[in-house]
């Protein structure tokens, strides 16, 4: 009988522990993204996230400054992003970034989307090689496409779906406390230690609770393949 009842009370406290984020899980894995979306940068973030899985990391937060980029490789950010097990936080910082274009949608698809003071977001309308209009029929086909993506991510993680169309068709952009008022983004904070502050806490559809109490920063850097990456394919889209 002792057998029985002692299972009986095992059972809740592991259903606790597994709605908290924490563990052993006292790292906090930083990608810094400064530069267009390309292949490089893709492969960059999916082998982090990967990494942070591997390792039971407490969440991933990629810092983003991004003017756009190649759309396929924000496909394959936005498909890592969404697959990941470790909670992701995308938080366009520092002061005076961007996420414009491919980085809009990037930023829509993170468990938290964060934005730093001085910030801006939007102008997603997209374009072709060079920064070029995408002339008749294909035009209308990409737009389309990547309106019905965009809101079906916005959507999923209850942002302003309305929003994001508009930024895809009408190239809108806004502030960070504009983005913070019309529930485009979840939270403004200072630096990476006040966005650390405020995540601390939060709970997660899907994820539990983030505990970051006393936590490691670690930052991941790009590998030589990745910078070969990148150069190689660099685009030239805004």
């Amino acid at each position: 009988m002792k057998i029985k009842l002692f299972g009986i009370a095992v059972i809740p406290f592991f259903l606790l522990l597994s709605n908290i984020v924490s563990a052993e899980q006292n790292e906090v894995y930083i990608i810094k993204v400064a530069d267009a979306i390309s292949p490089g940068t893709s492969e960059f973030i999916k082998s982090g996230i990967k990494k942070a899985e591997e390792n039971e990391a407490a969440c991933i937060i990629i810092e983003l400054d991004t003017p756009g980029g190649l759309a396929e490789s924000m496909r394959i950010i936005v498909q890592s992003i969404l697959a990941s097990n470790v909670p992701v936080v995308v938080f366009v910082s520092p002061g005076g970034a961007r996420a414009a274009s491919a980085g809009v949608m990037i930023t829509m698809a993170a468990d938290v989307a964060a934005m730093a003071p001085g910030t801006n977001i939007g102008a997603a309308h997209p374009v072709g090689a060079g920064g070029k209009d995408i002339d008749g029929k294909m035009s209308e086909k990409v737009i389309n496409d990547m309106v019905a993506q965009a809101k079906s991510v916005a959507e999923k993680r209850g942002r302003n779906a309305k929003w994001v169309e508009d930024a895809i068709r009408e190239s809108v952009s806004v502030t960070e406390t504009e983005a913070l008022k019309e529930n485009i983004i979840d939270l403004v904070a200072q630096d990476i230690d006040d966005l650390i502050k405020q995540l601390n806490g939060r709970e997660l559809k899907d994820k539990g609770v983030l505990n970051l109490e006393n936590v490691k920063k670690v930052i991941l850097e790009e590998t030589l393949r990745n910078k070969i990456l990148k150069t190689i394919s660099n685009p030239n889209i805004a």
